[in-house]
């Protein structure tokens, strides 16, 4: 458990600075110094080693923490949408957790706001809003009437 603290916090921390301004002079200077080194090393093979396995070892990781990152945002997004879902009155609550669906599923929900579209483009109020249950009902009731 202490590990993935640990982690969590590194993790936390390397994507906060590699995304800075400061990081990226570390890393412009880095390849100055490296291109300004090569007369001294006459751009020997080892020279042109010494960069390209820098940079391939920092891109392997930095996959893994930027992935790390995106997970941790994601989860998060979704759960303060959900939040937002259950807070209002009119919201279908079968929005709620829509991430965890099959591809397929996801489609299908798509097709159902496609529907909602359209049912709504003949609305005379073009700024109301329906749930997917609403709109459903009032499309019924307006085909019955």
């Amino acid at each position: 458990m202490k590990f993935k603290a640990f982690f969590e916090t590194f993790a936390n921390k390397a994507t906060s600075f590699t995304g800075s301004s400061s990081a990226f002079t570390i890393a412009l200077a880095i390849v100055i110094i490296w291109l300004l080194s090569g007369p001294f090393f006459n751009y020997s093979e080892t020279w042109q080693l010494i960069i390209n396995t820098g940079t391939t070892i920092i891109t392997f990781l930095m996959v893994f923490l930027i992935q790390k990152s995106q997970n941790k945002d994601s989860k998060a997004i979704q759960l303060k949408l959900n939040e937002l879902i259950a807070a209002s009155k009119d919201a279908s609550n079968r929005m709620v957790d829509i991430e965890d669906l099959t591809e397929k599923e996801l489609d299908q929900l798509h097709q159902y706001f496609v529907t909602l579209a359209q049912m709504t483009k003949n609305e005379i109020n073009i700024h109301q809003s329906h749930s997917i249950d609403a709109a459903n009902k009032n499309h019924i009731k307006k085909q019955d009437n």
